[in-house]
């Protein structure tokens, strides 16, 4: 039973309300600790600071393997996702709008990906790698080539998952009456169907980049000299130092993905779609 007060929210409700709090307050605590730490003086961290300092943004600048990390995440996860989100999308239209027998059963094959740890995934496919370069009497892992594949395989996941929950909520009345009044498909589908898909092709776009940008367990399986992700640099780091260098490093990560979600979210809204 709810105890009610005159004018005042119940006991439930504010309970309710605490608990979002809360929850809110253990997923946002790790990211506010590290951009806090991030502008800590000393080397050991400890509290309270005895001075707040950006030296250790200077140390990472002055780092060449963060730099080059950062380009090539960039790289890989622009081309992971102008490769995976037009392949995802392309399925993801077949799911929902095909009329084929296994229509379920290539959406679980699809999505498959994403119930798989990452380092499960990432030794499967460096053993691919390897007896494919037999095969092929070619380099493929720690290449540039062999990298951006296995993102994709990030990618065409989250794409389907995305884009297919765009289209189930499409009225197809316009693009009937489209083809009534004598348009043809592909007219149709450039016309009408691709600019309702477009919140959930740009949510899908936004995804597959995080995701391949952040990505650790495949990526350090797979990279090799002088091609390293910048979450592979920041683990080779770690090995030798423990500074709040890598703080510094995660900061300039959270910004850039922040400032990705708000863009996007001007755009598209992320809440219609996700």
């Amino acid at each position: 039973m709810l105890f009610r007060f005159t004018g005042q929210p119940s006991l439930g409700q504010f309970a309710v309300r605490t608990l979002i709090v809360v929850a809110y307050a253990i997923i946002f605590a790790p990211v506010v600790m590290i951009v806090v730490t991030s502008f800590f003086a000393q080397e050991i961290v400890s509290f309270p600071p005895p001075a707040l300092s950006l030296k250790w943004y200077a140390n990472a600048l002055s780092k060449p393997e963060f730099l080059r990390g950062l380009v090539t995440s960039f790289q890989v996860a622009l081309l992971a996702t102008a490769i995976g989100v037009p392949l995802g999308t392309a399925a993801a239209l077949a799911i929902v709008r095909g009329e084929f027998r296994g229509r379920q059963v290539l959406s679980s094959f699809l999505l498959a990906p994403l119930a798989v740890p990452g380092v499960v995934a990432g030794s499967g496919l460096y053993m691919f790698y390897v007896l494919a370069e037999d095969l092929l009497d070619r380099d493929i892992k720690a290449t540039t080539e062999g990298l951006v594949a296995a993102h994709t395989l990030l990618a065409i996941p989250w794409t389907v998952r995305l884009v297919v929950a765009s289209l189930q909520g499409l009225d197809r009345a316009a693009e009937e009456a489209a083809a009534n009044l004598g348009a043809s498909p592909l007219t149709v589908f450039r016309r009408i169907t691709l600019p309702m898909m477009r919140s959930g092709i740009v949510a899908a776009a936004m995804f597959s980049f995080i995701q391949s940008f952040e990505n650790l367990d495949l990526s350090m399986l797979l990279v090799g000299p002088g091609r390293i992700t910048l979450p592979v640099a920041m683990l080779n780091y770690l090995e030798f130092r423990i500074d709040p260098t890598l703080a510094a490093v995660a900061t300039v990560q959270i910004v850039l993905v922040g400032i990705l979600m708000v863009v996007t979210d001007r755009f598209v809204k992320l809440s219609r779609v996700v």
